[in-house]
């Protein structure tokens, strides 16, 4: 397994092809490092004995211990354990731990590939356990390049005036394809070490181009990103754990990359490009079950002290909204819990935790997401938006001031309480909670995508049979 400091190594061997600000970027500029220092994470926690048997899993084809967030899961434990393995990581960062992406992709690769095999007499699986065993071995971070930019909402890929509003395949040669096209959404693109390409949608049997999976390296020639840092306030004086994580999202685009055959896990089977889509979706969702709840738990965390600070602790309306916020994660995890146990082995053994469950989980997730953070404004009061800025409490001419009107109750310093709210500001007022709230509500399929999941796999014709023979009604 790697370590938190080859990591950026490596990153920094790569080739600069992410744009930020008009510039081209090195991928630990410092715009982009509270993305890096969140992904940096999941080595560090790795590492740490206290959390190996969470974080790190025994490979099923080298029986080699590896990082969990390269693991494909074997069993509804393996999916259990991925779900306490982001929720303790989201502890940790106080958001999204990110490196989901890759392995939720991973996963549903090592499904499919082996469902078109036995189907079509293709041979994708040996290729993909090839990949797999190289992901594993170097540790990889990877991304997930799946949403197309689409174009206009009412053409199929095929119908599109460009056809390269949706990622496809321009040319096949003997030792490769080129692709050409743009994902966009993507978390962890400037830190990605590899770039997993998956379909976005089901597709028509004109839309052979557009059905294509495939790996290459973030730094790949012809692969260029336009990168949106999401960061908290730099913190000059007060420093604080939460400050320095982040994220970023990219616009990743394809000019005709080069994809050698080792590296293509679907192309041309356009019957199964809807199944791959859903099937990581719901793999993604599944790790949403872990991820939201972490985040509660740190919202939750805030709301108490807020409310201990300003001498509310045993005010019955804040410990009820505190009760909907725990229902909300627990009720969330749960949904991840039933879906990890109720988790089928497919043919190739890698585990596919339940539809519905996930589907459950996943939507009453991001339902709330908004309503948990008008919990913490409602509590914090309007200093959530207007909290001077860090300096005019350090300034010797604003500074008694700013420390004699932040008092709350009696016996917590003025340095907490500025601690306290600076931490709702950054949580509650910033530029990177407005992506968050945005990524809650839509990140992983909106919740349309979840009902018509729902639906699609929940059998309602079986409580209408039941609810016939209770009314007596015989058909």
């Amino acid at each position: 397994m790697k370590t938190a400091a080859e990591y950026l190594s490596k990153l920094r061997s790569m080739r600069p092809n992410v744009y930020s600000h008009g510039e081209l970027a090195d991928r630990d500029d410092p715009c982009l490092l509270p993305e890096l220092n969140t992904l940096s994470t999941t080595y560090d926690l790795a590492a740490d004995p206290q959390h190996e048997a969470i974080m790190t899993a025994v490979s099923h084809i080298s029986g080699k211990r590896i990082n969990r967030f390269t693991h494909v899961n074997q069993t509804p434990d393996d999916l259990l354990k991925k779900q306490e393995m982001v929720r303790l990581c989201s502890q940790r960062v106080g958001g999204c731990i990110l490196r989901c992406m890759g392995i939720d992709a991973v996963n549903a690769l090592s499904v499919v590939t082996r469902e078109m095999d036995d189907a079509l007499g293709t041979e994708y699986y040996p290729r993909f356990l090839k990949y797999l065993e190289y992901f594993q071995e170097n540790d990889i971070t990877g991304n997930c390049a799946q949403t197309d930019v689409k174009g206009d909402r009412k053409l199929r890929p095929h119908e599109q005036p460009d056809p390269d509003l949706y990622l496809r395949v321009v040319e096949k040669r003997k030792d490769g394809i080129i692709v050409r096209g743009a994902k966009a959404h993507n978390s962890v693109g400037p830190h990605a070490e590899e770039i997993i390409v998956l379909p976005t949608r089901a597709l028509a049997k004109e839309e052979g181009d557009w059905a294509v999976a495939f790996a290459v390296p973030g730094d790949a020639e012809g692969v260029v990103q336009l990168c949106v840092p999401k960061g908290f306030r730099e913190r000059r004086h007060l420093k604080a754990p939460l400050a320095q994580f982040g994220g970023a999202d990219s616009l990743t685009v394809f000019d005709n990359v080069f994809v050698p055959w080792d590296r293509v896990f679907m192309c041309g089977e356009w019957q199964y490009g809807g199944r791959l889509a859903l099937l990581f979706a719901l793999y993604h969702r599944h790790s949403y079950t872990g991820c939201k709840p972490g985040i509660m738990d740190v919202l939750m965390g805030l709301v108490s002290l807020v409310a201990d600070y300003s001498g509310l602790a045993d005010a019955q309306h804040i410990k009820h909204k505190l009760a909907d916020m725990a229902a909300v994660a627990e009720l969330v995890y749960g949904a991840g819990i039933a879906g990890g146990v109720k988790g089928k082995r497919s043919s190739s053994g890698t585990c596919i935790p339940d539809v519905v469950y996930c589907n459950a989980g996943r939507y009453h997730a991001g339902m709330n997401i908004y309503r948990a953070f008008e919990t913490l404004v409602d509590v914090a009061g309007g200093i959530a938006a207007t909290l001077p800025y860090e300096e005019e409490f350090l300034d010797q001419r604003t500074r008694p001031y700013a420390e004699k009107y932040i008092m709350r109750r009696k016996g917590v310093s003025a340095e907490n309480q500025h601690r306290c709210f600076r931490m709702v500001n950054d949580l509650a007022g910033s530029a990177f909670t407005a992506n968050k709230l945005i990524a809650g509500l839509h990140g992983g399929g909106s919740p349309i995508m979840e009902k018509i999941a729902i639906l699609a796999n929940y059998d309602l014709e079986a409580r209408k049979k039941l609810a016939k023979a209770l009314a007596g009604i015989v058909d």
